[in-house]
């Protein structure tokens, strides 16, 4: 089917489940959506990580259980449709509707989880959308949306409300962008342009390149156990994962002694322009090494590691573009900074994003909330995360606040139309009727400007 067509199938199959589906419906679908995944999440996760050749199975099986039953609890009792909202005061209300067709670009990294968060946001607000997956994940994606179709489709959610490109091209996904009426795109940079110039609204993400802060008089173990959980989870492919440590100074041996005990491989001297040049060709990551095994890039690199080794890391000579190590890494491999006072800590991990990373997040292991303060106010990122693996939180969890989602919002900091993580709320038109109220006193001119 043509992409024209498949447009035109999709807004007729949008004006079918808008007029036939209520909140409840669409809630059920919803949760089945999410059902579907979680119950054959040891399928997907291999199914990933056989085509892709990225992360783990175990980390993957993990990320479709976490992700599943993170955005069902996020999303029901969630109102998404008709009137929303009503304020006392003002008389204003709020009515949600959906846009149409959604364009949902998937990359490689994540295919599984960005289809099921982007097909559930689409059906709780009672829109269409069609997948354009990443031709190295083709084949999962499709799986993907097959399984999601066979769990909705006995309810009443007409065929043509999911589809996916089957046979994708660069032609095609951009043919998509300009036929739908709203893009998120999930992946690389160039995908990301590529939908903002689409000339159709669009949510799209950074780059990220998380810089994490280790404040003074913490649980060290507690810190390196949760830094490592997050650099090496599904291989560090997450574009949330953490990918340098800024420490004191001061506290060097103690610090270094708590990640090895950990599984930090710290590279001496001797190889560290190995695995430099294996991580980066031309001042680029090296695309063979993303997503790979430690041991994978150690043995890459002609490295020797310890078999207890979960990351290496480098220590950095310089900050920022001084040295290429300060860049994102997407494998199991951080990079050390020292510093002196809590300000230069700041400054280290800003010079490094406004490299590369600039408002996507950060992260900070403290019990100083006057210090956790300073690095929200003083960081351009969207997220901070504290005390917390930045990889599998920043996206959501059940335990802070952030919705749970695999699309986050860089601002205009990452060049991206939200500063925050993108859910259901973004694919709703809101229509405000506003009354005159007569709760609502006019103030004097008096009152205005002298009060």
């Amino acid at each position: 089917m043509e992409i024209k067509e498949m447009v035109v199938a999709a807004r007729k199959a949008q004006v079918i489940y808008d007029e036939y589906f209520d909140q409840e419906k669409a809630d059920l679908v919803v949760r089945l959506t999410a059902k579907a995944m979680f119950d054959n999440a040891d399928d997907l996760a291999h199914r990933g990580h056989t085509e892709t050749e990225m992360g783990n199975y175990q980390d993957k099986r993990a990320k479709v259980l976490n992700k599943s039953k993170g955005l069902w609890q996020d999303l029901k009792g969630k109102k998404s449709m008709g009137i929303i909202g009503i304020d006392e005061v003002t008389n204003l209300i709020e009515i949600a509707k959906p846009i149409g067709v959604v364009a949902g670009i998937i990359p490689m990294t994540n295919p599984v989880v960005t289809i099921m968060s982007k097909v559930m946001f689409a059906l709780k607000t009672k829109n269409a959308i069609i997948i354009s997956p990443h031709p190295k994940a083709k084949n999962t994606c499709i799986h993907t949306v097959d399984l999601i179709r066979k769990a909705v489709c006995p309810h009443g959610v007409p065929e043509d409300l999911i589809q996916i490109i089957e046979e994708p091209t660069l032609d095609k996904t951009q043919e998509l962008m300009r036929e739908c009426d709203v893009i998120v795109a999930t992946g690389g940079m160039p995908m990301v342009k590529s939908a903002y110039s689409s000339g159709k609204p669009s949510f799209g993400v950074g780059a990220g390149n998380v810089q994490v802060i280790l404040d003074r008089y913490i649980d060290l173990d507690d810190a390196a156990e949760k830094v490592i959980t997050g650099r090496s989870f599904d291989n560090g492919i997450i574009c949330s994962g953490e990918q340098s440590i800024i420490y004191p100074r001061a506290e060097k041996s103690d610090v270094f002694e708590a990640f090895v005990r950990h599984g930090a491989y710290f590279v001496p001297e001797t190889d560290r322009e190995k695995l430099v040049n294996t991580l980066f060709i031309n001042g680029n990551i090296n695309r063979d090494i993303v997503g790979q095994d430690v041991f994978v890039i150690a043995q890459k690199a002609g490295i020797s590691i310890p078999g207890t080794t979960r990351v290496m890391i480098v220590e950095a000579k310089g900050i920022g573009k001084e040295d290429i190590v300060s860049k994102e890494k997407m494998c199991p491999v951080l990079a050390a900074f020292p510093y002196d006072f809590f300000e230069e800590a700041i400054q280290i991990a800003k010079t490094n994003l406004n490299m590369e990373g600039s408002g996507h997040t950060a992260a900070i292991h403290s019990n100083n909330q006057a210090n956790i303060i300073k690095a929200g106010s003083e960081l351009s990122v969207s997220r901070l995360i504290v005390n917390a693996p930045s990889a599998t939180t920043a996206g959501g969890s059940l335990q802070n606040g952030l919705p749970v989602t695999n699309t986050l919002g860089c601002g205009s900091w990452g060049n991206n139309s939200i500063s925050e993580n993108f859910t259901y709320k973004h694919l709703l038109n809101i229509t405000r009727i506003a009354p005159l109220s007569t709760r609502m006193r006019v103030p004097t001119d008096e009152e205005i400007w002298h009060s």
